[in-house]
C-alpha cells in the first residue's frame, strides 16, 4: 500500500491517468474546483416619488392629502415597486453561481472530521481516491478524483460529516457498491466521497409486517440470505454486486421486474441526511399512507443529489411455493422480442423474462460455468413461480406462444442446482463479457426502455447497428418490461472506434425517445445521459427538478454534476 497521498494547499484535485473524456460539465474553477461567476447588482431610485410627496404636502391644509384617488395611486406604485424588486431579485438569484470551498477549506474539513472520528475515518490515500473516483464499469468518467473518502458508521456520523462539508462548502458524493454504469459516483468537482462500507447491516426484521430496515451498503443478495429463514425475500434483483444505497439512488430493477416492479415499489420509508446535516424520515412504516407529499418517492432515483440515504425500510414478500427455469431459442432477435411482447399483452404470469442475443450466448459458452454448450442464437430465459398448478399453467401457455413465433422446444432445468446454474449464466452475463476483454479494451454497457409494443422494432434495428460496428457487441436485458441493454467491447485507446460506438449508443437512445421511451430504464442518468434527459423531458420539466434541488441543496453540494447541471446552458 502506498503512503497516504497528501494534497498540497492550492492544488487541484488529482487527475485520472487512464482517460479524460470530453463531457459536458458546469464551469469549474482551477484550484478549488469551484463554479464561479460575478453577479451584477444595482440600486433603485425613488427620488422622483419623494419630491412629489414634498410638493404635495405644501397644500395639505387646503384639502385632505389621502384622497381615495391618491391612495389608489400610491398602492399601485408600491405594488409595482414590490413586483419590480421581486423580478430583479429572482433574476439576480438566477445569475449567481455556486462557490465551492478552496483546497485550504477542504483541508480544514478533513482535519476537523479526523479530530471528531479518528485519523482512519477519513482517507486521502491516492489508490483509495482512484478507487472511489474512477469506474471501469462506466462508459465515461470525470477527469477529477475526490479529495478524501469518509467511512461513517452511523446516521449521526453522516450528519456530522454533512455539517462540516456544508460549513466548508465541500461537495459530498455517496458511495455504496461502486457498480454504477453512468459515472453516478464520480467526483467532477472533487469533494468528499462518503463510503458506507461500515453501514452494511440489517437493523430490524418485522416478520409479521413483512418489512425490514437496512443500512445502505448491504447487498440485496446478502439481505436475502439473512432473512431466508423467515420465508420472506426482497425481490428486486439487479447485478450481484449491487447494494441497497445505490439501488435506491438509481431506482434500479432487475430480472424480477416484470412481476415485482422496480425499487420504487419496495421502499416504504427512508432516513435521509440533508445537505446541511439535518436528518429526516420520509414517512412512517405502514405500507399505505396519503399523508402529505411522497418524499420517499422523490428521493428514490435522485442519485444522491437531494439527500444522503442512511437507512431504508423495505417491503418483503413470500418466497414462492414453486419455481421453474426454462430457456428457448429463436431463429431471430425479432421473433424473440415478439414473443415477449405477446406474452405480456396476454397477461401470462412470469416472474422473469430475459433476452440474450447470439453474441451473448457465445459469451456464455466461452465463459463456461453452465456445464453445457448453447446454440449461438437469440434466447429467452424464463423464470416461472407461484403455486405448482399456477406454474404448470404458465409454462404450457408460454410454450404454445413461443412455438407460434418459430421457437425451438423449451428446455427446463431438472434440478435446483441446474436452475441456479442456468440463471447464474444470465445474471453473470456482463461479468462474463468483461472477463473476455483483451488488454486495453473496455465494455460500454447501457440501457433504454420503450413501450412494449415497440420492442421488436427497436431491438431489431439496434441489432443491425451493433453488427455494423464489426465489434464484439450484444443485446440482453429485462425484455419483460420493455427494458433492454447493449454491451459493446471496444478499444479505449482508439478515438475513432470510441466515436463509432458512441454514435450507435446515442442513436439507440434517440430511437427509444422517438418511440416515447426513456433514455434509461434502470441505470440512472449520472454524467452520461444528461443531454438525453433534456431530450426526453424538456427544459421546463428539468427546471422543476432543478428548483427542488436548489431548495434542498442551495449550495449544490450533494453529488453535483449528476442528472442535470446548475444552469440549462452549462
Amino acid at each position: 500500500m502506498r503512503a497516504p497521498f497528501k494534497l498540497p494547499w492550492g492544488f487541484s484535485t488529482p487527475r485520472i491517468p487512464q482517460r479524460r473524456p470530453q463531457i459536458s460539465q458546469p464551469r469549474v474553477g482551477r484550484a478549488s474546483g469551484a463554479v464561479r461567476a460575478n453577479a451584477t447588482t444595482g440600486k433603485s431610485s425613488t427620488n422622483s416619488s419623494q419630491s412629489q410627496d414634498s410638493s404635495s404636502s405644501s397644500d395639505s391644509n387646503s384639502s385632505p392629502f389621502w384622497t381615495p384617488t391618491k391612495t389608489l395611486l400610491v398602492s399601485a406604485f408600491a405594488a409595482g415597486l414590490g413586483y419590480g424588486y421581486a423580478t430583479y431579485n429572482q433574476s439576480l438569484q438566477a445569475t449567481k453561481k455556486v462557490q465551492y470551498g478552496s483546497m485550504k477549506d477542504f483541508e480544514k474539513a478533513i482535519a476537523e472530521l479526523r479530530a471528531k472520528f479518528g485519523e482512519d475515518a477519513i482517507s486521502t490515500d491516492e489508490d483509495n481516491l482512484q478507487l472511489h473516483g474512477y469506474s471501469e464499469w462506466s462508459s465515461l468518467n470525470a477527469d477529477r478524483l475526490p479529495v478524501a473518502v469518509a467511512y461513517p458508521t452511523s446516521t449521526e456520523q453522516v450528519s456530522e460529516i454533512a455539517k462540516v462539508c456544508h460549513k466548508y462548502r465541500m461537495p459530498m458524493i455517496p458511495y455504496s457498491g461502486g457498480s454504477s454504469l453512468e459515472a453516478n459516483f464520480s467526483a467532477p468537482y472533487g469533494g468528499m466521497t462518503i463510503d458506507f462500507a461500515f453501514m452494511n447491516k440489517v437493523l430490524e426484521v418485522h416478520e409479521d409486517d413483512m418489512d425490514v430496515v437496512v443500512q445502505p451498503s448491504i447487498g440485496w443478495m446478502d439481505l436475502n440470505d439473512q432473512i431466508k429463514k423467515t420465508g420472506l425475500f426482497f425481490p428486486v434483483d439487479p447485478g450481484p454486486s449491487a447494494m441497497i444505497g445505490g439501488m435506491v439512488g438509481t431506482n434500479c430493477s432487475g430480472t424480477n421486474a416484470v412481476r415485482y416492479g422496480t425499487m420504487k415499489d419496495w421502499v416504504i420509508n427512508l432516513t435521509v441526511v440533508l445537505a446541511d446535516g439535518r436528518v429526516i424520515k420520509t414517512r412512517r412504516r405502514p405500507r399505505k399512507t396519503s399523508a402529505g407529499y411522497n418524499l420517499t418517492g422523490m428521493f428514490v432515483g435522485s442519485e444522491g443529489t437531494l439527500g444522503i440515504v442512511t437507512e431504508a425500510t423495505l417491503k418483503l414478500t413470500g418466497i414462492p411455493e414453486d419455481t421453474r427455469v426454462g430457456v428457448v431459442a429463436f431463429p431471430s432477435i425479432r421473433d424473440a422480442a415478439a414473443t415477449a411482447m405477446q406474452l405480456i399483452k396476454r397477461g401470462i404470469p412470469v416472474q422473469c423474462m430475459e433476452i440474450m442475443d447470439d453474441v451473448q450466448m457465445d459469451v456464455i459458452n466461452r465463459a463456461g460455468g453452465t456445464g453445457r454448450t448453447w446454440a449461438v442464437s437469440p434466447h429467452l430465459f424464463f423464470k416461472f413461480s407461484g403455486t405448482k398448478a399456477g406454474v404448470a399453467d404458465s409454462v404450457n401457455l408460454t410454450t404454445k406462444l413461443a412455438q407460434g413465433n418459430k421457437a425451438d422446444a423449451f428446455e427446463f432445468a431438472k434440478t435446483e442446482q441446474e436452475a441456479h446454474d442456468l440463471w447464474s449464466a444470465r445474471k453473470q452475463s456482463l461479468w462474463s463479457m468483461m472477463a473476455l476483454r483483451k488488454e486495453g479494451s473496455e465494455v460500454w454497457s447501457t440501457d433504454v426502455a420503450v413501450p412494449i409494443s415497440r420492442l421488436p422494432d427497436i431491438i431489431e434495428k439496434t441489432k443491425e447497428d451493433l453488427e455494423s460496428l464489426g465489434m464484439f457487441a450484444s443485446i440482453l436485458g429485462h425484455i419483460g418490461d420493455g427494458n433492454f441493454h447493449t454491451s459493446i467491447m471496444y478499444d479505449r485507446k482508439d478515438p475513432e472506434e470510441r466515436a463509432r460506438v458512441e454514435k450507435v449508443v446515442y442513436d439507440m437512445v434517440d430511437r427509444a425517445l422517438d418511440m416515447e421511451g426513456s433514455c434509461t430504464g434502470e441505470h440512472g442518468v449520472g454524467l452520461g445521459k444528461k443531454n438525453s434527459l433534456k431530450k426526453e423531458l424538456g427544459l421546463e420539466t428539468i427546471d422543476v427538478m432543478r428548483s427542488v434541488k436548489k431548495s434542498l441543496d442551495p449550495h449544490w453540494l450533494l453529488n453535483p454534476g449528476k442528472i442535470f447541471d446548475l444552469d440549462e446552458d452549462s
